[in-house]
């Protein structure tokens, strides 16, 4: 990739959102790409996200580590052998409409959440009740114990949990809300809102912060700015400049090639907060076409050079990336090698072609889902689609932007009907930590889009869940991770990372899997 050209003599006019709160602490902040979609459980976007974490807050939160640690919960009681929880609320807790936030209105939002949320599928079958006996008071009754509970109701994995009024939670659940009520530190500005151009943030007067130290996103979310803004900046060489010249504070992922020219200024820092990066994945159609044959599948994962994949994102700096990777995120307790040698990188193309043969693949087409307007995605798409001409496969490059291939990905028809065969996906690190997140090895009823069926899988991971013994765990994560690679549920390309890049007169930027804006503060 070569070095973008920067735009010199940038003036804070030229930018859309010149001067609007002069002579406030204004924390200027440049996400991904524009906040187009409000809801974080109607939408998975990371951008989403990043602002549901700051409008709304949940009954648990997660440290550093991933760790769950009570939120807005003052304490929790587990009772009847697991199968009974008792959560809590804390004191004094508000929405930004003013109204208190009742145990009704956590109960209204746990339901809409789990109407849509992923990891909420291993919840459903094992909960028998979910009541609010009182205004303080949240109770789940299980009729089969799930220690995993208090971390998915404070995930910061999409879909997050966002407590908002019931009002709002009882609407039908298959359209976004009207309005974003949280309780959490920063309230939006609903008036000032440009999708995808422009979002304002101003921070909650009422909101009582926990009496401790932040740590991820648990702990005390206090408040240091007096506002904060999301101007959207497409151009990555114009987001650059602009932090370069101080018209904004803090750019979300600098683009690789712009990474050395930013380390050289003075007056900015590049770091990287969130420990597990980005998980990098091929998801293969287990449906229709060439790939519905697991033969074929094995041979494409042969085909592909992880290492290769991550250095067309990452570029050869070897701690931007790791590759090769099992199915599980490196250096968290499930990860191990078993099943890795079926990776690519290994094998000359003469093998990959005899491999091909022997499955029965004769030149049929594959259908690539390429988004060409998200950078990282982009960069392992052109290669991967190189490496399988390479071995002469015949592909159908779809090359068009993020929203149209995430419609069409949702398409289970033939691929002469608008399905497709293969498409890349970077989550979060964090999304594949254990067999209980690691949402990507679900199969059955319960699989992402791809719609693998693997009865073993989904058995091993029940058993993962179930058991209370680490070795057990460690063993059977190995047994899921050989199942998973040998069934080629997705082919793992690698973990890399995405820097951020801020003012030097930005402190108190915190570790985490998103960014997050309280404990910043702008001297």
């Amino acid at each position: 990739m070569k070095r973008r050209d920067v735009i010199v003599g940038l003036s804070c006019a030229a930018l859309p959102f010149a001067s609007r709160a002069e002579g406030l602490k204004t924390l200027r902040f440049v996400p991904r790409y524009g906040l187009t979609a409000l809801d974080p459980v109607f939408s998975t976007d990371f951008v989403t996200r990043i602002c549901g974490l700051a409008v709304y807050e949940s009954l648990f939160a997660t440290d550093r580590n991933l760790v769950p640690k009570p939120q807005m919960a003052a304490g929790h009681r587990i009772d009847e052998d697991g199968k009974r929880w008792t959560i809590t609320l804390r004191e004094e807790l508000r929405f930004h409409d003013g109204e208190p936030v009742l145990a009704r209105d956590c109960v209204a939002s746990i339901k809409r959440w789990m109407t849509r949320d992923l990891l909420s599928r291993t919840l459903a079958p094992r909960l028998d009740a979910l009541e609010a006996p009182d205004d303080r008071t949240v109770v789940f009754r299980l009729n089969k114990p799930f220690s995993g509970l208090d971390f998915a109701l404070g995930k910061p994995l999409s879909n997050i949990l966002p407590i908002m009024p019931a009002r709002l939670a009882e609407a039908p659940p298959d359209k976004p809300v009207s309005e974003l009520i949280g309780s959490g530190p920063f309230r939006f500005l609903a008036k000032e809102y440009s999708t995808g151009q422009f979002a304002a943030f101003a921070p909650f007067d009422a909101y009582r912060p926990r009496q401790e130290s932040p740590d991820g996103t648990a702990g005390g979310r206090r408040v240091q700015i007096d506002r904060l803004e999301w101007p959207a900046i497409p151009d990555a060489s114009t987001a650059a400049n602009a932090l370069m010249t101080g018209e904004v504070d803090w750019v979300q992922s600098p683009l690789p090639d712009l990474l050395p020219m930013l380390r050289a200024q003075r007056d900015v820092t590049v770091g990287q907060s969130d420990q597990h990066g980005t998980y990098a994945m091929l998801r293969l159609n287990h449906l229709q076409g060439p790939t519905a044959n697991r033969a074929i599948r094995q041979a494409i994962m042969a085909a592909i050079d992880p290492v290769e994949v991550m250095q067309a994102v990452a570029g050869n700096e070897p701690d931007q990336f790791t590759a090769p990777v099992g199915v599980f995120v490196p250096g968290v307790p499930s990860a191990n090698t078993k099943g890795m040698e079926r990776l690519g990188g290994h094998k000359s193309v003469a093998e990959i072609q005899s491999m091909l043969r022997a499955a029965g693949y004769a030149g049929e087409r594959v259908v690539a889902l390429h988004a060409t307007d998200d950078a990282p995605a982009h960069a392992e798409m052109q290669v991967v689609i190189a490496r399988l001409r390479a071995v002469g496969m015949t592909v159908d490059d779809v090359a068009t932007d993020f929203a149209t291939t995430g419609q069409r990905m949702r398409s289970k028809e033939p691929l002469d009907k608008g399905g497709w065969s293969m498409i890349v996906f970077n989550p979060d690190g964090s999304a594949h930590l254990d067999p209980l997140v690691a949402l990507g090895l679900r199969t059955g009823a319960a699989a992402f889009i791809g719609w693998p069926e693997n009865q073993r899988m989904e058995d091993l991971r029940t058993a993962w869940i179930d058991s209370t013994d680490d070795s057990e765990q460690r063993r059977l994560a190995e047994e899921i991770q050989d199942e998973g690679l040998k069934e080629v549920v997705f082919i793992p390309l690698g973990r890399f990372f995405r820097p951020s890049a801020w003012r030097r007169n930005v402190t108190g930027v915190l570790p985490a899997v998103v960014p997050l804006f309280w404990n910043v503060r702008k001297t």
